[in-house]
């Protein structure tokens, strides 16, 4: 049975994930109630992901001081308050500035959380606790976004801002009801907190985080022409064909998490990052052939999410005194890829190739991040033995 404590954390990652995606299959929608092109519409995706890089650690910089239930209340306020503001945006320079705003408490939510997540696992069970956090992304993904987006398109853009306000005031009164009271870390500062960036073990883990797993998203932020091109996708089939993205998701994300207490965030990150490398491979090479495509997208969606509990295990080893910045930094380390992903695997559609070329770029990203990760293990792997350090007590 799941344990009710981590469910507030799951809400709150479903409405966080419900923002994040379904406005991408809304942009020409906004775009033309706001009378700007899509490109300019675009601009509102990038404005959230920098919302979230530059909210993550200034948040969690100013709130250690404070228990962390309140903290999540605080930044699930926060959260609410603006993408309500999103939906009676009335032209597009204050859209911008909300979206940007609305992204603010994205990566310090999934820090906190992070952090909350693993104190209130039992022994062995910390990468589960936080896989089961990240369900709720995982799920937004899989019903969530489809759903809101057809409601987007069906009656009027506005309505998914309506919805994840309302997901967001659930998730609220969840995190009242159930989250326990977790004392506040004693005796600290932002300064105090930043100084796990002093530590090579820490970078290490970012750049994997920003690069290796940047190969995946030039697979999925070009995943629509490549099914329907490639793969021969209808464009009214291309919902089912990210519905199964989901699925992946969601099962990775578990899977991910049980793996990870049974042997190990140092045994599982390679291992992963490799699949990542074979299934990029197959994806450059197989994509014409429509059923193992789809099958494909499955193992990739499984992929990309697998990934999130081992490597915040590594980072919160790295910085045990500043689990939290640690895991913020991650939430940034991850939209970097996503931004990566996209930038890098665009270069060889604007020079006319095929689009299951963005995947090859891909398999260069995985692989130095591969890379990055075996001189992690060289120089720090036999110090990171023990368990995640977090106390518990505290």
């Amino acid at each position: 049975m799941i344990d009710k404590r981590i469910i507030p954390l799951a809400i709150g990652g479903l409405g966080i994930g419900t923002t994040e995606f379904t406005i991408m299959g809304l942009l020409p929608d906004i775009a033309r109630s706001l009378q700007v092109s899509i490109p300019e519409a675009g601009h509102l995706i990038s404005a959230y992901a920098l919302g979230v890089v530059i909210g993550a650690p200034l948040l969690i910089g100013y709130s250690v001081k404070f228990p962390p239930k309140k903290v999540l209340i605080a930044l699930m306020i926060l959260f609410t308050l603006f993408n309500g503001l999103s939906a009676v945006a009335s032209d597009y320079t204050m859209m911008l500035i909300i979206r940007f705003m609305s992204g603010l408490p994205h990566g310090a939510f999934f820090g906190v959380g992070t952090v909350v997540a693993a104190r209130m696992a039992g022994l062995g069970k910390k990468a589960l606790y936080i896989s089961l956090m990240f369900t709720g992304l995982t799920v937004a993904n899989l019903a969530m976004v489809p759903l809101v987006t057809y409601i987007g398109h069906t009656f009027h853009w506005k309505w998914y801002f309506v919805i994840v306000a309302v997901i967001g005031l659930l998730a609220l009164l969840f995190l009242k009801l159930w989250l326990p009271d977790l004392p506040k870390k004693e005796d600290s500062h932002f300064l105090e907190e930043l100084k796990f960036l002093k530590n090579k073990q820490s970078w290490l883990i970012l750049m994997i985080t920003a690069i290796g797993f940047g190969g995946l998203f030039t697979w999925f932020s070009y995943i629509t022409p490549l099914m329907t091109d490639m793969a021969g996708i209808k464009s009214s089939q291309m919902a089912y064909v990210m519905v199964l993205a989901g699925g992946g998701m969601v099962v990775g994300n578990l899977l991910g998490g049980f793996v990870t207490d049974k042997f190990g965030a140092e045994k599982t990150s390679p291992v992963l990052l490799f699949l990542m490398m074979l299934a990029l491979t197959g994806v450059f090479f197989l994509s014409e052939y429509q059923t193992i495509a789809l099958i494909l997208t499955f193992v990739c969606g499984a992929l990309s999410m697998a990934v999130s509990s081992p490597i915040n295990i590594m980072m919160m080893k790295a910085a045990p005194n500043s689990e939290m910045m640690g895991a913020a930094f991650m939430q940034a380390a991850f939209n970097i890829a996503n931004a990566l992903g996209a930038l890098l695997g665009g270069i060889p559609l604007e020079y006319g190739l095929s689009y299951n070329y963005p995947s090859l770029v891909g398999v260069g990203m995985v692989s130095i991040g591969l890379l990055i990760c075996f001189r992690y293990l060289y120089l720090f792997g036999g110090k990171n033995d023990k368990r995640v350090m977090i106390d518990t007590e505290k």
